[in-house]
């Protein structure tokens, strides 16, 4: 009977989740999800200098955020914890003692002095600068006892001859020569056990039956598998993930994408556009859908069909579906979600925005076709926040509305025309009026439209301006304007 598929994502609370660990963090969740499965979250927090409490909430909460869920891991339990490695160390100590006892791994007391020595040595007559194996012949009875005596000692694993084959999901099979792989070291002298050995030790006693992990971790794979031989336990099926490249297919640097989850959280990316574009690093739904659910995802994802090449990682792409998830996204969510980031511009806080719901969903809704990113919104409908007579001319609208010699008189002319329209205001209404007053007076459009743009908003372009005059209302219009007067005289 073939075993409940169990999968895990596990991330080294070292920094914030970088985007190609939330990839694969994403694959791993699909693909249990679809097969029915669990899907476990393991916290890699060995490297005791570097690990931080507060990367691991950002790891969680990035996930969650992404709408990634775990059927056991270090907050929510199960049955086979604990999930932290932190938490795990007699558990390593015994599965050491028992490759000791075993012979699978023997006690190396070369000094750090001697190890560099090899190094330089073999690597300037061009050998491989692997350990020598010198301690592999010890008596382990005398090793024993001189580490019981307290000389300092690491765990190295025994390699033995021949060849360790792998049939990974994406790549085929991939066949290491042992020879190329040196007697690791499983566990240091200070007694402190490295990633290789624990990562084994975990997925066996999580009962992992699939690893969905990136592309470096290929090299790896051969230590692990003979790991697993060692206990005498079947390795779970891998699948090596592609890299992710910038667009010049190079490996992803700051400028092509290389950054934190949290990083484009902040930028205000929707999750949902998140999702759909890391599921494309390497995977598509079929041959022509670019946008899909995360259902969708669940539904058809399978490791099988991930392209064993370097994926394109395209941020014009990226910010391109952003602003698709933005359109086609409800008002009331896409004002929600854009609330955080009204606030912390400064332009209002979350209270004054509740006691106006009405209007600044109004104000979301002008904009919401025209902004990408969550974060886009402050700037824009900056203008409605402004005091009437501190709002910014910007430098084009202003050198746009200066271009037509009779700005005042046109504005003034407007205003006197405009002023009984403004209660109430109706936008549509008022839209076909003015244009039909322009026309009459034998204007171009842009004699009146720049002007009044800048008056109003103090941008060159953006939001409708009847739309505009319908959110600042009529006395702030008819301020703006009458400051205009002045301001576009000079």
């Amino acid at each position: 009977m073939t075993p409940t598929p169990r999968l895990r994502f596990a991330p080294s609370p070292t920094g914030h989740l970088h985007i190609g660990g939330a990839r694969t963090a994403l694959f791993n969740w699909a693909y249990a999800r679809r097969m029915g499965g669990k899907f476990l979250l393991r916290i890699e927090d060995t490297d005791r200098e570097r690990s931080r409490p507060e990367y691991e909430r950002s790891i969680l909460e990035g996930l969650r955020w992404m709408g990634i869920d775990w059927d056991e891991g270090p907050d929510v339990g199960g049955p086979l914890g604990p999930y932290r490695q932190s938490e795990r160390y007699e558990r390593y100590k015994a599965a050491a003692e028992e490759l000791l006892a075993t012979g699978a791994a023997y006690l190396c007391f070369c000094s750090a002095e001697r190890l560099d020595a090899l190094r330089a040595e073999r690597t300037q007559a061009h050998e491989n600068p692997a350990y020598d194996g010198k301690c592999r012949t010890l008596d382990p009875a005398d090793s024993l006892r001189r580490r019981a005596a307290g000389e300092p000692a690491v765990l190295r694993f025994r390699v033995p001859a021949g060849q360790t084959r792998l049939d990974d999901w994406i790549r085929g099979e991939v066949v290491f020569d042992n020879k190329e792989v040196e007697d690791w070291v499983m566990v240091r002298s200070s007694g402190d056990p490295i990633y290789n050995f624990v990562v084994v030790i975990d997925d066996i006693d999580m009962a992992i039956t699939h690893v969905l992990r990136g592309e470096e971790h290929l090299t790896n794979t051969p230590k692990q598998v003979l790991l697993y031989q060692a206990f005498a336990r079947t390795p779970p099926l891998f699948a090596h993930l592609p890299l992710m490249l910038g667009k010049d297919k190079k490996k992803l640097s700051k400028r092509t994408g290389d950054t934190s989850l949290q990083d484009y959280r902040d930028k205000g990316y929707p999750p949902e556009a998140v999702l759909n574009f890391l599921a494309l690093q390497g995977w598509a739904l079929d041959d022509k859908t670019t946008v899909f659910s995360l259902a969708q995802l669940v539904e058809r994802f399978d490791p099988h069909h991930v392209s064993p090449s370097g994926s394109i990682f395209d941020p014009e792409k990226f910010l391109w579906m952003a602003g698709e998830y933005i359109r086609h996204d409800t008002l009331e969510r896409v004002a929600e979600r854009c609330a955080p980031f009204v606030v912390a511009a400064g332009l209002a806080t979350h209270a004054e925005l509740d006691a106006r719901r009405d209007w600044y969903r109004a104000a979301v809704a002008a904009e919401k076709e025209r902004i990408r990113l969550y974060s886009e919104l402050p700037a824009r409908i900056a203008y409605l926040f402004a005091k009437d007579a501190e709002l910014v001319y910007q430098d084009d609208a202003m050198a746009a509305a200066k271009k037509h010699a009779e700005r005042v008189a046109t504005l003034t002319a407007y205003l006197e025309w405009l002023a009984p329209r403004l209660e109430p205001l109706e936008a549509a209404a008022v839209r076909d009026a003015t244009k039909a007053w322009v026309k009459e007076r034998a204007l171009a459009m842009p004699a009146l439209f720049q002007p009044l743009r800048c008056a109003l908003t103090g941008a060159a372009g953006g939001v409708d301006l009847f739309e505009a005059m319908r959110l600042l209302g009529a006395e702030r219009v008819r301020a703006r304007l009458e400051l205009a007067l002045r301001r576009l005289a000079e």
